[in-house]
């Protein structure tokens, strides 16, 4: 049995983030019932890297099914309306408001149905100068200063992957669990609201206290750690290797083991991190004189022996072919309607917990389905495909 069995997800979503969030409630069993506009989930179009669809889509949408409803014709918002009638979960991520104009207010359907649990995702909040503003991912990590501490101390550099948008799905799904597991014990549901800034704004906490307490703003040094040295890629002979020495211990086992260089650790400058940290520069230049007689091979054998953290700085293609997903299973293949697709497997793993990994689906391919067993006649639906009110 998986954990969710039984759990009716209703979804109003597009993009990243509310995608996220449902399809984590999908791999542990929930029924997640996507409604897509006509046009279908604009993340469908971002590209067409996957036997011809979407990584995105591919990525965001297993384990789902697909009913196209126009919500601007009365006929979808009916069906809409049918569908919320038996859903244990609403999540959503429209403009702000726009579930309102089209008569699905939070409010209103909690007060139908005090058991119903709501999840309202937004850029900015429902509330607020900003709440209106459009929120993309790059968009909020520049607002809540990600970009100001990301990158080399010339030029700040966004995050390479949809953070933000990763963020508020995580903090979606959790919060939906947490309501599930208070409806449990209360037989209530709850409105949930996360944005995308405010869950980004939280994983920048850090950073932010360090600029409050200290009055300056945090440096920007590429792939090197902020407050601890060394801590981060080092050139050798042969390439790079990235290095994480976290203690005074550590750092004296760096200096005699690894690089055979006594002088290092008795060196004043870099008697301490702090002092390492003050005199980063003279630490990476003598590191590079020193690393520079070794070979990533060889250096790797020395730092793992030392126990002194190290990795190697992967391509996308190195990682696909990583010893440690392979020796552990983590790829499974996953259908999609152009065929299969290797992917991952959900990252928390238990013996106790099942999950699945069922198909991605086409645009509206459970359209009909759904609507017949949310009780609508052969002829309503016919009549409502024909209107353009689903498809």
């Amino acid at each position: 049995m998986l954990p969710l069995d039984g759990l009716v997800v209703v979804s109003l979503e597009q993009a990243v983030a509310a995608p996220f969030a449902t399809r984590q409630l999908a791999d542990l069993g929930a029924r997640v019932i996507k409604i897509e506009r006509p046009e279908g989930d604009f993340a469908r179009g971002y590209d067409r890297t996957v036997h011809g669809q979407s990584s995105y889509f591919v990525w965001l949408n297993r384990s789902k099914e697909s009913v196209v409803l126009d919500l601007k014709s009365p006929g979808g918002r009916t069906a809409l309306r049918r569908l919320l009638a038996r859903a244990d979960v609403f999540v959503q991520n429209l403009a702000p408001g726009a579930v309102d104009r089209l008569g699905f207010a939070v409010e209103e359907l909690r007060a139908d149905r005090p058991e119903l649990i709501t999840c309202s995702i937004s850029g900015y909040g429902n509330g607020g100068p900003w709440r209106d503003r459009k929120a993309y991912d790059a968009l909020i990590q520049c607002e809540t200063g990600l970009l100001s501490v990301t990158g080399t101390p010339d030029t700040p550099v966004k995050v390479g992957i949809s953070v933000a948008d990763i963020a508020g799905g995580v903090y979606a799904y959790s919060g939906i669990l947490t309501a599930l597991y208070r409806r449990e014990r209360t037989g209530e549901g709850c409105a949930l609201e996360v944005s995308l800034f405010d869950a980004l704004a939280e994983w920048m906490s850090q950073p932010a206290l360090m600029a409050r307490y200290t009055g300056t703003d945090p440096r920007r040094f590429g792939a090197h750690h902020t407050v601890i040295a060394p801590y981060g890629p080092y050139p050798v002979a042969d390439g790079t290797v990235q290095l994480a020495v976290q203690n005074e211990r550590e750092w004296r086992r760096f200096a005699f083991e690894v690089l055979e260089a006594p002088a290092l650790a008795d060196d004043p400058r870099f008697d301490s991190n702090s002092d390492r940290v003050a005199h980063r520069a003279d630490l990476d230049q003598e590191l590079a004189k020193w690393m520079n007689r070794f070979s990533v091979a060889e250096i790797t054998v020395r730092l793992d022996k030392a126990g002194i953290a190290n990795a190697t700085v992967n391509t996308m293609t190195n990682f696909l072919d990583h010893v440690q997903l392979t020796a552990r299973n983590r790829w499974t293949d996953v259908a999609t309607p152009a065929g299969e697709v290797r992917t991952l497997l959900p990252p928390v793993t238990s013996e106790q917990l099942a999950v699945r990994v069922d198909p991605v689906p086409a645009l509206g391919q459970h359209t009909r389905t759904v609507l017949a067993e949310f009780e609508f006649t052969d002829e309503e639906i016919s009549r409502m495909s024909a209107d353009g009110a689903a498809r």
